[in-house]
């Protein structure tokens, strides 16, 4: 997403009138969170500053009654959000590692932001429900197309009831004639907190980065870890595509955005230029 994710993290880009990161602190709150972990790096302090009040903007709202433009923001703020930093990028299971002190010996969630999921029912709170029947670590998956299975780490195992099967092989980014599925990770996981020691063990892979997969490898040796199919549809804004893709979608689910959107849409596709 460069070059304007060159000043403004990726995470902080809207989708709308709201940034991408809000959404996924959104799913956890619809599905009972109230504690959220953020692994940063240094110099990104517009997080804590967006999910903190700002009393002069809020006054200045008030004054003009706008303050009904921060409605979905302002409730956010009694939740408790602790910030952490992953000082070099040394990979995904090196940023999680960062976090161990914060998370202490309980189960965790794990959201990736750029991984914007629409569900009737938040695709945490379905693996929440889950893992309270299981108690065991879990991983989000969706069947992707053969030909991009390269792009994900993949998994194959056997169902134990729909939509849920126990991971038997798990592997980071095959070839397609490699891969073991089409079933590919998506940004959402459940672990539990054995696996920071394994974090702790991992070896730098490709690009001296600790990967949280290698660590799940290990810790499939001595526990069951789940893989779940979950009911949504997700977007990816880690490209300029899934971006367009995203705010597009989500303007036609918007009672103020819906029309004029499909206006725009009908008359792009008149337009013999497009």
């Amino acid at each position: 997403m460069l070059p304007a994710t060159k000043e403004v993290a990726k995470e902080i880009l809207p989708v709308i009138d709201k940034p991408l990161v809000q959404y996924g602190v959104e799913e956890c709150v619809q599905a009972g969170f109230s504690d959220f972990i953020f692994v940063t790096s240094p110099g990104k302090e517009v997080f804590k500053r967006y999910f903190s009040p700002n009393s002069e903007l809020e006054h200045f709202l008030a004054e003009k009654n706008k303050s009904h433009l921060l409605a979905d923001l302002v409730p956010l703020y009694e939740k408790n959000f602790v910030y952490v930093y992953q000082n070099v990028p040394r990979g995904f299971g090196h940023a999680v590692l960062q976090a161990q002190a914060a998370v202490g010996g309980e189960p965790f969630a794990i959201l990736l932001p750029d991984d914007l999921i629409v569900a009737d029912v938040p695709v945490i709170r379905q693996m929440v429900d889950v893992f309270e029947r299981y108690r065991l670590p879990m991983i989000a998956f969706q069947e992707v197309p053969h030909t991009e299975v390269g792009r994900y780490g993949i998994a194959s195992g056997r169902f134990i009831e729909d939509r849920l099967f126990e991971i038997e092989r798990l592997v980071e980014k095959p070839a397609p004639k490699n891969a073991p599925s089409n079933y590919a990770v998506i940004g959402r996981y459940i672990m539990t907190p054995e696996i920071f020691d394994l974090l702790k063990l991992e070896k730098a892979g490709a690009g001296a980065e600790i990967q949280l997969t290698d660590a799940v490898i290990e810790l499939m040796k001595t526990k069951k870890v789940l893989g779940y199919l979950f009911q949504g549809r997700r977007f990816d804004m880690g490209t300029p595509a899934g971006y367009v893709e995203t705010v597009i979608h989500m303007a036609l689910r918007r009672p103020d955005t819906r029309e004029t959107t499909r206006e725009l849409i009908r008359e792009l596709a008149r337009n013999e230029e497009f």
